[in-house]
């Protein structure tokens, strides 16, 4: 009995030793979230946005014309974007023309080095019709005969 006593008291003893020990070391319960992989997916998805922008709105916007028979054409990159505007300005790409004569000699000159891009004009609802007509008869004059008009299709209710 004395044996088991002495047991006793040497496990209470030891329990006591590890409790202290426990209690002296215990670390601290942290509810801190890790935000490292939300920091890097955030990172990413700002870096293809940057990206992926330029390329979304390349041109001028315009209000294009509402037409029953569109005709769809996935943006490949592959085009020369002539645009004209409600106060008359031509654009080819985002960069301004002074008129319908240099718009054509540019498009000559791009056609030159890419010969295989389409030329696409989109125009807006509220451009003069002289405007548009003088743009399309310049392109007529340098022998550029493949021009697509840009419209938007009429919702069907």
């Amino acid at each position: 009995m004395k044996a088991q006593a002495d047991r006793l008291h040497a496990l209470r003893l030891l329990r006591g030793l590890l409790a202290e020990d426990r209690m002296g070391e215990r670390p601290e319960v942290r509810a801190d979230i890790n935000v490292t992989p939300l920091v890097d997916v955030v990172l990413v998805l700002l870096i293809i946005f940057l990206v992926v922008t330029p390329l979304v709105t390349s041109g001028v916007p315009v209000d294009l014309p509402r037409t029953v028979n569109h005709f769809r054409k996935a943006d490949d990159g592959k085009d020369i974007i002539v645009a004209v505007t409600a106060d008359k300005r031509i654009y080819i790409g985002s960069t301004r023309i002074a008129d319908a004569a240099a718009a054509a000699q540019a498009v000559v000159e791009e056609r030159r080095r890419s010969p295989h891009k389409t030329v696409f004009v989109k125009a807006d609802t509220r451009a003069p019709y002289g405007t548009v007509r003088a743009l399309m008869e310049a392109l007529h004059e340098v022998d550029i005969e493949d021009i697509i008009l840009g419209t938007e299709e009429i919702e069907k209710r």
